[in-house]
């Protein structure tokens, strides 16, 4: 049976309805950041964590709690504090009198989708007990292992770390997350539609679902089966095994790191209507999913200004991209 190309930019019929629904939802409440939900639907698409970092006040929150609620997928809320401890995420296992046995209380943790807010504000032994349930969707406590999901996303904010009252996250549960994004000020017309939108209440409680967990889990499906050329899957290398080498990193892009890119990269490509990734695709990802992951001998600057960002600008700029010709056109094989 012969596949009908894609045109660049126009999704296919089966993943229009679901994905234009679920855009749609978000952009009507986080207005102007439209770059924004797009990685964000990147990451959910690619079955990994999204870590959205930036200042108090920007929509950090907000973006998180709108993507939530327009999956029809159980949601939990956990806003991270000093003293927040491992068990009130895990669950705990409390003596049932009547039945002479413990029973389990699962935790928050046990939903579809769990909003981690302010997650550096709870000391690194708190933050370490979501790195199970990251890495290997599960959780393990008093000796059982209870799955978690499907699906099962991690939307975490956090405030840059130089902020009063925050702790670096580990790099081990930095890796866990296949993003990280920071949303930004947003423009002036945008930010004066949203003064007009909150004089009755907040926009974000009125959404409903739009996508459900079937649809989801077709998407998903879809983004797996997206093609990458031997050749795009050579430069995505080229690219992390530049870092290892790069004078001023101390630490490169990991293995995780690559399968991280290459997924993202099947994911921005199904979301723009393809199924094939194209150079642009691993270029335009290599920010938001390596620069996280790695560790600059350079400090953050006060302004937040990360040096990783720069280091991975710079790869770019030297690594040259395959030729796009025949090898990143629609797949035409009978």
């Amino acid at each position: 049976m012969t596949r009908t190309p894609l045109a660049t930019g126009a999704r296919p019929a089966a993943a229009a309805d679901p994905l234009d629904r679920l855009r749609a939802n978000v952009a009507g409440v986080l207005l102007g950041k439209d770059e924004v939900i797009q990685l964000a639907l990147v990451a959910l698409l690619a079955e990994g964590h999204l870590l959205i970092e930036d200042a108090p006040g920007i929509g950090k929150t907000l973006l998180a709690k709108a993507l939530a609620r327009s999956l029809a997928c159980s949601f939990h809320r956990i806003q991270f504090t000093p003293d927040l401890l491992p068990s009130d995420l895990l669950g705990v296992s409390v003596y049932d009198q009547k039945a002479s046995a413990f029973v389990f209380q699962p935790g928050p943790i046990f939903a579809q989708v769990v909003l981690a807010d302010e997650i550096n504000r709870a000391t690194p032994r708190t933050q370490s007990a979501l790195l199970e349930a990251m890495s290997e969707r599960q959780a393990s406590l008093d000796g059982v292992t209870r799955p978690l999901g499907p699906p099962f996303f991690v939307l975490a904010t956090q405030n840059p770390y130089e902020y009063e009252g925050t702790y670096p996250l580990p790099e081990s549960q930095l890796d866990r997350f296949l993003m990280r994004l920071r949303i930004g000020y947003p423009g002036r017309d945008a930010e004066k539609r949203i003064l007009a939108g909150r004089t009755d209440g907040e926009p974000v409680d009125g959404l409903g679902a739009v996508l459900s967990a079937d649809e989801l889990a077709e998407l998903q499906r879809r983004t797996r089966a997206v093609r990458v050329d031997d050749a795009l899957a050579d430069y995505l290398l080229d690219v992390v095994g530049a870092t290892r080498s790069h004078p001023d990193l101390y630490l490169g892009g990991s293995t995780r790191a690559a399968l991280a890119l290459h997924r993202a990269a099947q994911a921005l490509a199904l979301v723009e209507g393809r199924d094939y990734v194209v150079p642009d695709d691993v270029k335009r990802l290599a920010r938001p999913v390596l620069a996280h992951r790695l560790l600059p001998r350079a400090a953050r600057t006060a302004g937040g200004d990360d040096p990783a960002e720069g280091v991975l600008d710079d790869v770019l700029r030297r690594t040259a991209p395959p030729a796009v010709g025949q090898a990143f056109q629609p797949d035409r094989s009978t």
